[in-house]
């Protein structure tokens, strides 16, 4: 009973190899109009979402630099 076991656990492996080929791919016109329709959905939420954060960079450097500018002032 262990010899089979053993012998399953290495004959199930060799099957997988077996079973390479030239895979064709069956996609037709809907499939890369899906595709571009989810792609538009990812930019259209990618670009709000950079100039958001390109906004709060620029009000940070802007607080940072108001701060050195009253610190100097004051010395």
């Amino acid at each position: 009973m262990r010899a089979l076991a053993t012998l399953m656990g290495i004959l199930a492996p060799v099957t997988a190899w077996a079973a390479t080929g030239v895979r064709e791919d069956a996609s037709g016109l809907f499939v890369w109009i899906f595709l571009g329709f989810c792609a538009l959905i990812v930019v259209a939420q990618v670009v709000p979402a950079l100039l958001l954060m390109t906004g709060m960079v620029k009000g940070v450097v802007s607080v940072v630099k108001e701060e050195l500018t009253t610190a100097k002032a004051k010395n």
